[in-house]
């Protein structure tokens, strides 16, 4: 069998989907976060989230090693992912994955006010057990850019708005 021309046909077949970006963040309750210590070191986590405008907020504890990372500003990098049991093909799981600039808001600022009333919304009465803790801080998570992919063939370069910048179509899989 010719696994090049195999390739070949598939690329052609794959057609890109139209990207759906606000639909993806608006039905998803909670962010993956991957962060980096002072020494390098990789942490993962997850936190649920509000969107103002475009940017991301999330209430997290200082217990969590992410939130250290965050509260120190290291860039930080957040995904937002098709959840398993929805999908129709495992390899190609709908996903948005964006480069942020995190930021402490002030406790009692206006922002923080509005911003936890949101998340009070979203997510229930918790927030305001929570957000009276004193180890839970409030940070904003500003894009820069990042990737988004809903299917083989699919894939897009997005801009700190959010918004699609163009197609990914000028790589193609490799075969070994």
């Amino acid at each position: 069998m010719n696994h090049k021309n195999t390739r070949e046909e598939a690329n052609r077949k794959a057609k890109p989907v139209a990207p759906k970006v606000k639909e993806l963040i608006e039905r998803t309750k909670s962010v993956i976060l991957a962060t980096v210590d002072a020494e390098g070191n990789p942490n993962s986590s997850y936190a649920p989230f509000v969107q103002v405008d475009h940017t991301l907020y999330i209430l997290v504890s200082f217990m969590a090693k992410h939130t250290k990372n965050l509260a120190e500003g290291r860039k930080a990098s957040v995904m937002f992912i098709e959840d398993e049991s929805a999908t129709k093909q495992i390899y190609a799981r709908e996903r948005l994955t964006i480069e942020t600039i995190p930021s402490q808001i002030e406790r009692d600022s206006e922002i923080w006010n509005a911003v936890v009333a949101q998340l009070k919304e979203i997510h229930g009465k918790v927030v305001d057990v929570i957000a009276e803790m004193g180890d839970f801080i409030l940070i904003a998570l500003q894009p820069v850019k990042g990737s988004y992919v809903n299917g083989f063939g699919s894939a897009y370069f997005v801009d700190e708005n959010l918004e699609i910048l163009e197609h990914r179509n000028d790589v193609n899989h490799q075969s070994k």
